[in-house]
């Protein structure tokens, strides 16, 4: 387990606290719509931390050619149809690009700030030219409105409970994901970053904002400088 990362709960836990059996029932949300909204049909698709493959199987069903990155070997267990490759996002180098790069989950809001840039490096090194990549953010008031809990539709109640200063700029954020038959935790380290802030992040490995898809700005499409 990462230093400031844990989780419980049921089955198999990752080094940054994921529990590979809660991702594997939580349903899949307006992802694949926003996605299929900003890029060609049937695109070929670099997803970096793919996870179980929520995001992964809807854009197959899609008509996507998928390949699913993940550093968990449990995670990517779940994954059918895709690609898979198992390791480190911040150093990938698979020497071949793809129309679109994903980079979803909060990934850029990474607690330390050289993993951050090595997974935008890593965007940049995959993008094909005349490509995009698109990067989910955290809300505007993702670190302020807390506690907070959804009840989803399914049956289940997510609670992000605490963010504390965990040093530096990084918060340590608590989640909880209460079903009727079992409970799951996460601990993990973000890094809030400002409008100004992400775009900034984005210019040093090589990217700009292209445009922001969804009116609260979580979304994003970023094309390579120049």
């Amino acid at each position: 387990m990462r230093e400031g990362y844990e989780g419980t709960g049921p089955g198999a836990i990752t080094p940054d606290g994921c529990a590979v059996e809660l991702y594997a029932r939580l349903p899949v949300g307006d992802e694949p719509d926003v996605i299929a909204a900003a890029v060609p049909a049937g695109a070929h698709t670099l997803e970096l931390g793919s996870g179980v493959g929520r995001v992964t199987h809807a854009l197959l069903e899609r008509g996507f050619t998928v390949t699913a990155v993940d550093e968990s070997a449990d995670m990517l267990a779940r994954v059918r149809g895709a690609r898979p490759i198992c390791g480190p996002i911040e150093t990938l180098d698979l020497g071949e690009t793809f129309d679109v790069v994903m980079l979803a989950s909060f990934l850029v809001h990474a607690g330390d700030e050289e993993v951050r840039r090595g997974l935008l490096r890593t965007c940049a090194r995959h993008v094909a030219e005349g490509g995009c990549v698109l990067i989910q953010r955290e809300g505007s008031d993702y670190h302020t409105n807390v506690p907070r809990e959804r009840v989803d539709p399914s049956g289940f109640t997510v609670r992000i409970t605490s963010v504390e200063p965990a040093g530096e700029g990084v918060h340590s954020v608590h989640a909880e994901y209460v079903f009727p038959d079992a409970v799951w935790t996460q601990t993990f380290l973000s890094r809030p970053l400002t409008k100004e802030q992400f775009e900034s992040a984005l210019a040093e490995a090589g990217l700009r904002v292209d445009r922001y898809l969804t009116p609260d700005g979580t979304w994003v499409r970023a094309v390579p400088v120049g």
